[in-house]
């Protein structure tokens, strides 16, 4: 176990993951009070890499829920072995009805989904609630009572509470908003891209076979990028695609206008593309103005 934030800060280093001085202390303060953690931010800062390194760093087995909308009970807590529950059924035709109607709703039918498996496992593990903001108020709402409690309720079994104590994890992109009794039951980090020389020791350590020039080049021109009104702006994930993708070429420093077809890689929507392409001629243009 981890005495301070540096010791957190350099196992995650140690799995890959550079964290920043005051997000290692929050989540340390996260840890030792073994409170849920929220980590919101916008899309591609690292909020998921974060967890999954959290995982290998205090080597537990991650359990992953993927929100989306219309999320719903069955799909991330439980759901019955139906077709168990008919074989049942056929196979009992002679016993007595009340016997039956009991014995179809034990544990023995009964399917975990990522919440009970983490609830029911007997061994701590690192639940990731993963883009909780997609999913809908009425299970955010559901949510409340793992949380605080670390146990849920289930209409035929009663309440079922964790055998041990897991990791926490949540992470939002700020779609929506969450309500005050979720944020009270959570420790927060804001996570923002990085800054130039972090997203640096960040590419360097993905990437270390990039010259120094191509290393510093991309991080300078994704900062860039980033401050353009396009609709997904890039993500670190892909500014290190987009490094290797330059390095793939056999380019040892980044050119304006040797960056068409790569662009690709850096950017998702053809409408963010063409955006850049035009600003590309214009700084191309004013980089020769200096030379």
């Amino acid at each position: 176990m981890q005495t301070s934030p540096l010791d957190l800060a350099q196992e995650l280093e140690e799995e890959g993951y550079l964290i920043d001085q005051d997000a290692a202390t929050t989540l340390f303060l996260a840890l030792a009070l073994e409170k849920p953690c929220l980590i919101e931010g916008p899309a591609g800062v690292g909020k998921t890499q974060l967890a999954l390194a959290l995982a290998r760093a205090k080597k537990r087995k991650l359990i992953r829920l993927q929100c989306y909308e219309g999320l719903d009970i069955s799909k991330a807590l439980y759901d019955w072995n139906y077709a168990k529950q008919l074989l049942r059924l056929q196979l009992a035709k002679t016993e007595n009805w009340n016997d039956i109607k009991v014995d179809l709703f034990s544990e023995e039918f009964l399917l975990s989904r990522p919440l009970l498996e983490a609830i029911l496992s007997p061994e701590p593990v690192l639940l990731l609630i993963d883009e909780l903001d997609k999913s809908d108020e009425e299970f955010e709402s559901f949510l409340l009572e793992l949380l605080a409690e670390r146990q849920v309720s289930i209409p035929e079994l009663g309440t079922i509470t964790s055998k041990t104590i897991p990791i926490v994890i949540l992470t939002s992109n700020n779609y929506r908003d969450f309500s005050d009794a979720l944020r009270r039951r959570c420790i927060h980090i804001y996570l923002t891209y990085p800054s130039l020389e972090r997203e640096i020791s960040i590419l360097s350590s993905h990437a270390p076979d990039l010259s120094d020039q191509l290393l510093n080049d991309v991080c300078e021109f994704v900062a860039k990028v980033r401050k353009l009104p396009l609709q997904k702006l890039p993500s670190v994930s892909e500014t290190i695609d987009f490094a290797r993708a330059l390095n793939a070429l056999q380019k040892e420093e980044l050119s304006y206008g040797a960056l068409m077809g790569t662009l690709s890689v850096l950017l998702k929507y053809p409408k963010d593309i063409a955006k850049l392409e035009e600003r590309l001629k214009k700084w191309e243009t004013e980089a020769s103005r200096h030379l």
